[in-house]
């Protein structure tokens, strides 16, 4: 494995154009992001906030600023309902388990749509072991969750239902507010949490509107350093950590808290806040002169998920049929074009993604999916070499699999 990396690299050597664009798996930390974290690894706040010295009192300072700032960002009461962790994964983690535990006196269902997150779809399926039973909802050809069904679910045993704003693989937005109402007006007692990691910084997220009583945050997916997230929790939720260790500044989540990353998150979210309806806007024009673009150009496509304003500004997934998903995304990076194929969780087991699958695409349309994830630092120019690029590489796998004959 090890050698064919180092020969694959190889063939990338003199590339004059690179098109970042698989920012569901990870992203590329801008300037003005590691600027801002670099004096906290060796300059100041680099001590233990819990401690009583300089370096701790300006890690404790530095740490508060940063609660209260993203804490404005999504509406939040105070800064005390925000609980920094290393990543989507474990908010969700934290989010589900602690919710379930902290209701199973008052019954053991959750309910979650059948389009999850991996992370929300196996801690579900971790949580039968203890006696918890999962319900899944269906979603239409466009992804968007049947709100009949959630309400016909819901029952005086549903302690939590999870949601997440927007899907990560398709860019559905569900609407949240309609389906916290339902929720609360079958069973007050439910808990709804919402995986918030697409929704942040692409469309106007407000915990406080929405009604949720929990949200999930993720710094890469705004272009922060990877290695961090948050979870909102409502200030009345008593959770209870489900690790054990020291406490620094937060109650749910033990463990030193790491400064210069969450600076990093924190200047993330302000650059996508300061400046939120030009950014959503150009991303948007970007992922529809991209989509265009592939639609004029080539035949026989699926777009995957909506196509109008319900649809996150950054997200592109298409299915190209007659052409392998994985094979293309490595023709498309021997030319400097980096995208995903299917579920970034999923690829590596060469099953086709369950969301995709979820939404009535066949078998071959799942594996032949493409997922593109527009930014704020993109430009006019880099979409027009993704254009001049990708017809080339998806005619040439065509060609290769008419010539062996395989469909």
């Amino acid at each position: 494995m090890a050698e064919n990396v180092k020969e694959l690299l190889k063939l990338h050597e003199g590339l004059t154009h690179e098109v970042y664009l698989d920012n569901e798996n990870s992203s590329i930390v801008p300037l003005e992001v590691l600027e801002a974290m670099q004096p906290y690894w060796n300059k100041k706040a680099y001590g233990n906030p819990t401690l009583t010295h300089k370096p701790g009192w300006e890690a404790f300072e530095t740490i508060m600023n940063c609660f209260g700032k993203i804490s404005t960002y999504i509406g939040a009461k105070n800064l005390e309902e925000l609980t920094f962790t290393p990543g989507e994964t474990e908010a969700n983690n934290l989010a589900i388990q602690a919710a379930a535990f902290l209701q199973k006196d008052h019954g053991k269902k959750i309910i979650i749509s059948e389009i999850e997150p991996i992370s929300v779809l196996q801690v579900a399926e971790l949580l039968s072991k203890f006696g918890f039973t999962t319900t899944k909802i269906p979603v239409n050809s466009d992804g968007f969750i049947n709100l009949e069904k959630l309400k016909e679910a819901i029952d005086k045993d549903t302690i939590l239902v999870s949601m997440a704003s927007v899907n990560n693989e398709i860019g559905t937005i569900q609407p949240i507010k309609e389906a916290v109402d339902i929720v609360k007006d079958k069973n007050p007692q439910t808990l709804f949490h919402t995986d918030a990691s697409d929704a942040y910084g692409r469309i106007p997220l407000n915990v406080q509107n929405l009604g949720v009583d929990l949200a999930t945050l993720s710094s890469f997916k705004i272009q922060g350093p990877r290695g961090m997230g948050a979870l909102y929790v409502k200030g009345d939720l008593n959770l209870h950590r489900i690790l054990e260790g020291s406490i620094g500044t937060q109650r749910l989540w033990p463990g030193i808290e790491n400064t210069p990353l969450i600076v990093g998150f924190t200047k993330a979210s302000e650059l996508a806040f300061e400046n939120f309806e030009a950014n959503t806007t150009k991303m948007r024009t970007l992922r529809d002169k991209l989509v265009e673009g592939i639609f004029t150009e080539l035949s026989n496509l699926r777009l995957n998920g909506p196509k109008d304003n319900k649809r996150s500004p950054d997200n592109a997934n298409i299915s190209i049929l007659r052409a392998e998903g994985e094979a293309l995304t490595i023709e498309l990076s021997l030319s400097g074009v980096y995208v995903s194929s299917g579920s970034a969780c999923s690829r590596r087991l060469l099953q086709p993604s369950h969301v995709l699958i979820a939404i009535g695409r066949i078998f071959e349309e799942a594996h032949g999916s493409i997922l593109m994830k527009t930014t704020r630092y993109h430009t006019e120019d880099d979409i027009s070499y993704v254009l001049s690029v990708l017809p080339t590489a998806v005619n040439r796998i065509r060609g290769i699999v008419g010539s062996t004959g395989v469909h």
